[in-house]
């Protein structure tokens, strides 16, 4: 699929790593860059940055953070799908809690990895997900008891009882990102300057945020954000004023 042609080696899979930590993602470039196979074309540390760099550089591959400051990792891999949905996004986190999980079933992620994976089994895991092979099925099919949580919600789902779209699809891409703005506690024009749009744009999309989500102000839409689980609120983070 990648291939340069008969007798040429594979051009590298280009890798997005999305985490707020800077040392993580210098680690994770420097044993990806080791390997031919793969190269770090790009690093984001928010959601807001990752669709940027996606859009700019288009990844064959995004290593997506769950536990991201602003929107999550699960609503980043919405994102990044939502721009490219053949693109395979594999989500890390230092703990392997069966929510996020099932969580990473429901936005198209191709499989979950623990920090703590060894090498080889992190270059396997990419390698599958490469040749289009997802690895999250079988992570979720391991676990009998989650599995039937998987096979309960999809009955739901047939009877009617549950809507198979997610609350954040009546948002918009850059919608999203003004969300993670605000959810960072940036001012409207921290947020101009992030996304490369006037002060007056950002004003349109939090007005439209709010209509949307039937919010009075910002602080709505944060505590909108957190309920719909987009969003995890640590004691340090609060909404910016207009």
């Amino acid at each position: 699929m990648r291939g340069n042609g008969i007798g040429q080696r594979r051009a590298p899979v280009k890798v997005l790593v999305v985490d707020d930590h800077p040392l993580f993602r210098f680690a994770v470039r420097q044993f990806l860059d080791r390997h031919e196979r793969f190269r770090v074309v790009a690093e984001a540390a928010s959601a807001h940055e990752a669709v940027q760099q996606a859009e700019l550089h288009r990844p064959d591959l995004a290593l997506v953070d769950l536990r991201l400051p602003g929107i999550n990792g699960l609503q980043v891999t919405r994102l990044l799908k939502r721009q490219n949905g053949k693109l395979p996004v594999v989500l890390l986190s230092a703990d392997e809690n069966e929510s996020w999980l099932l969580g990473a079933l429901q936005v198209g992620a191709a499989a979950f990895l623990a920090k703590d994976s060894e090498p080889r089994e992190m270059l396997a895991v990419l390698e599958a997900v490469v040749a289009i092979e997802d690895r999250l099925p079988q992570q979720i099919l391991d676990r009998p008891h989650l599995a039937r949580r998987v096979l309960g919600e999809l009955q739901r789902y047939v009877v009617g009882e549950a809507g198979l779209e997610s609350p954040d699809a009546v948002l918009t891409v850059r919608e999203l990102q003004v969300l993670d703005c605000v959810a960072l506690g940036m001012s409207n024009k921290e947020i101009a300057e992030a996304l490369f749009i006037t002060e007056q744009t950002v004003k349109n999309h939090m007005t439209s945020i709010l209509r949307k989500l039937g919010a009075q102000d910002r602080v709505d839409v944060i505590l909108a954000a957190v309920r719909q689980g987009w969003v995890v609120m640590t004691p340090s983070r609060s909404a910016a004023s207009a």
